[in-house]
């Protein structure tokens, strides 16, 4: 499982695939589903949908 927040590393968040079991360790844990990166200019910001509905936002 892989814990994704704002301390994650970038290399770690490039990884993330669809399939994956992924938690932000509070109450959002799931198999992703989809991946949207975005990058506003000044953060990049990765959203990963899970296949329960809810999405894990990330602002690197």
């Amino acid at each position: 499982m892989i814990r994704l927040n704002n301390d994650t590393p970038n290399d770690v968040l490039q990884e993330v695939k669809i399939g994956d079991m992924v938690t932000d360790t509070f109450s959002k844990t799931g198999l992703v589903e989809n991946i949207e990166i975005s990058d506003d200019g000044l953060y990049r910001i990765y959203e990963f949908n899970l296949v329960t509905g809810r999405t894990i936002t990330v602002k690197k």
